[in-house]
């Protein structure tokens, strides 16, 4: 059930980025690590602030999200690669940035810390923003073996930004079965603005195939037990429904296939935080959000800042992503504390708040 959540979640997200994108233009992003920085603020989430989040996540604001981070937490782990196989690559970080003004709970602390790729560090985002955001962006550039140079843009953190749970992702695998370099030549790919030449690739193999629901389907194996799905449809490209889509991927069958496929760099950019509010998630992001698993201090969601970059070509695949859910305080007091010191006379009243009434009224002029 886990797994149809997570597609249905894939499909959910990529639409309305496609309905928010240029019609003619690509869309890359990672359901990985966006589901995965997500899934640790849901675990530090209570409240409608829970239940919008697992509804996305899970599809079911009742669902376990410990399920969900078990789940990311077996694609973590490649399978080994046979003796004449490049050994595969992958690398993730989930780390949480927290002002030393923020007070992080210890069992929150101590969940993330005990996940093979978790981490807390201090960031003294009050003090220097502009240094916490070089320190964040040179753990993302290093994790992500810098096709991801700078997740964080000037700016992006604002004097009540305490804390940023941020995942990394990192992915080099090598093809079971490469495409020929010599046989990769310009070919017409037919654009929704007409046809373009780009470099198209060539393989002829034995691989996964199906066609059914007006779409082909093309599954190339990598090391590691990673595949790329190929999804072509009969006629123009539209959406597809994630049920659709589980078919499809549990359709393929080993057959020979003549591939030709273009080489792909494909780069994406973008804040979601409109796009979550679209699918439903809110509260998260208002002042009457819950997040009082992370901290005992107040804390809404910011920004979710989100990069992807994918690579494709004759030896493999190479890919990298990054997720940044950067948090704000609502009512720990952020500036510099206001000075007094009563050395006069004052005046001193005690009263009941709820009706005004005074119990003590007092005029200090000597209190020795």
């Amino acid at each position: 059930m886990t797994v149809q959540a997570h597609l249905d979640f894939t499909v959910a997200v990529q639409d309305v980025l496609t309905e928010a994108g240029s019609p003619a233009g690509n869309v890359v992003w990672s359901p990985f690590s966006v589901a995965s920085a997500l899934a640790l603020v849901t675990r530090g989430a209570a409240g409608t602030t829970k239940d919008e989040l697992a509804a996305l996540l899970l599809g079911d604001k009742s669902a376990e999200v410990e399920d969900l981070i078990r789940l990311l937490g077996k694609a973590e782990r490649l399978d080994e690669p046979q003796r004449d196989q490049q050994e595969p690559v992958i690398e993730v970080a989930n780390t949480l940035w927290a002002d030393e003004r923020v007070r992080i709970r210890q069992s929150f602390a101590d969940a993330l810390r005990a996940m093979p790729s978790g981490a807390v560090r201090p960031a003294p985002f009050k003090d220097d923003p502009e240094g916490s955001r070089d320190l964040i962006n040179a753990d993302v550039a290093k994790t992500t073996r810098k096709l991801i140079p700078e997740l964080l843009p000037s700016g992006v953190i604002k004097h009540d930004t305490v804390a940023a749970l941020v995942n990394a992702l990192y992915l080099k695998v090598g093809w079971r079965h490469k495409f020929e370099e010599a046989a990769t030549e310009s070919l017409p790919f037919n654009a929704p603005g007409g046809a373009v030449p780009v470099p198209t690739m060539w393989l002829s193999e034995n691989v996964g195939y199906a066609r059914q629901s007006g779409w082909q389907v093309v599954a190339l194996p990598s090391v590691g037990g990673v595949e790329a799905v190929v999804l072509l449809p009969d006629g123009e490209l539209s959406t597809m429904d994630s049920r659709t889509l589980r078919s499809l991927l549990g359709a393929t069958k080993r057959q020979k296939v003549s591939l030709r496929l273009p080489k792909l760099r494909l780069k994406l950019q973008t804040e979601l935080t409109a796009t979550l509010n679209r699918l439903g998630v809110r509260t998260v992001f208002t002042d009457d959000a819950d997040l009082s698993a992370i901290s005992e201090d107040p804390l809404a969601v910011q920004a979710v800042i989100h990069e992807a970059v994918l690579k494709i070509d004759e030896q493999g695949l190479e890919g990298a992503a990054a997720t940044a859910v950067m948090m704000r305080a609502l009512s720990l007091d952020l500036s510099e504390p206001v000075e007094v010191t009563v050395d006069r006379p004052f005046l001193l009243l005690v009263r009941h708040k709820g009706s005004g009434v005074v119990y003590f009224s007092a005029r200090v002029n000597d209190p020795s």
